[in-house]
């Protein structure tokens, strides 16, 4: 059975970076799993992406050495079970803010006698390349959970939130935390507004006070070796869809010839998904 690499480097205090798959799409995330990354992310919460279109995003990594993870819609068990059961090798949990709501995600995430996910079937022995019986032996130590602070209430319950025992990573979603404060929607992902990099300080603080890995979104590579610099392990460089957008936009912009309106076009939809 494979052992979960972006755990044990998390573990160990070391960076791990990896991106967000925003597109439902097998052939996107086959292209991206043999980049190099340490990791990718499914986000389910915000894109069109159906449990079975999942389960054939992880297969297509399969082959690559990358860790096949999933941000699930939101905090409940059934969430947990249906990923993990398709093969996921960790979870992002978004919204947390409170002890209570730390403990039902680690809870979800682990067989008893560490928590109360259910023994089922599913793809879990193929994502792992082992047994069945390997797997649900082994799971408990290899699953990743993984908690997003992204509100200025789980600022305010940090320490509570990363004391509670299987938390392996917090990552903080800078757009939801900087809304939750009252400073606008959309902000730069590497924004310099002081009353946010107070609290994304916190947070990071809060990480190394409990034994948890710091994360954070950034918008590139600038971002994360800054990020990397201060202190943080688990960074995403922005999504698969944000880079083919940003890089259709660049070369269109480049361009003798425009649409007259093209300016709309570039400040309309394509635009808002460029923050991710």
């Amino acid at each position: 059975m494979r052992a979960n690499h972006v755990r044990r480097r998390l573990a160990a205090g070391e960076p791990s970076v990896g991106t967000w798959l925003s597109l439902p799409s097998p052939e996107a995330a086959e292209y991206v799993s043999r980049l190099g990354f340490d990791w990718l992310v499914i986000d389910a919460e915000h894109n069109p992406i159906d449990i079975r279109t999942l389960a054939q995003m992880f297969a297509a990594m399969a082959a690559s050495h990358v860790a096949p993870m999933v941000r699930i819609p939101w905090n409940t068990a059934e969430n947990f079970k249906r990923v993990l059961d398709a093969g996921a090798w960790g979870v992002v949990v978004p919204m947390v803010n409170s002890r209570e709501e730390a403990e039902q995600a680690v809870s979800a995430a682990r067989y008893y006698p560490d928590g109360t996910r259910s023994v089922g079937g599913g793809r879990f022995p193929m994502s792992f390349s082992g047994s069945a019986d390997e797997y649900r032996r082994n799971a408990n130590e290899q699953i990743l959970v993984v908690l997003q602070i992204e509100h200025i209430q789980g600022v305010e319950n940090a320490d509570a939130i990363l004391s509670v025992p299987g938390v392996d990573a917090c990552f903080i979603g800078p757009n939801d935390l900087a809304a939750s404060m009252g400073l606008g929607l959309g902000v730069p992902l590497e924004s310099d507004d002081p009353r946010l990099m107070e609290a994304i300080a916190e947070i990071r603080n809060a990480c190394l006070r409990n034994g948890v890995a710091p994360g954070i979104h950034t918008s590139g590579a600038a971002g994360v070796n800054q990020r990397i610099a201060e202190g943080f392990q688990f960074c995403a460089l922005s999504s698969e869809l944000g880079y083919m957008l940003s890089g259709l936009r660049a070369d269109i912009a480049a361009l003798n010839w425009t649409r007259a309106d093209a300016a709309e076009i570039r400040d309309g939809v394509a635009g808002a998904a460029l923050q991710y």
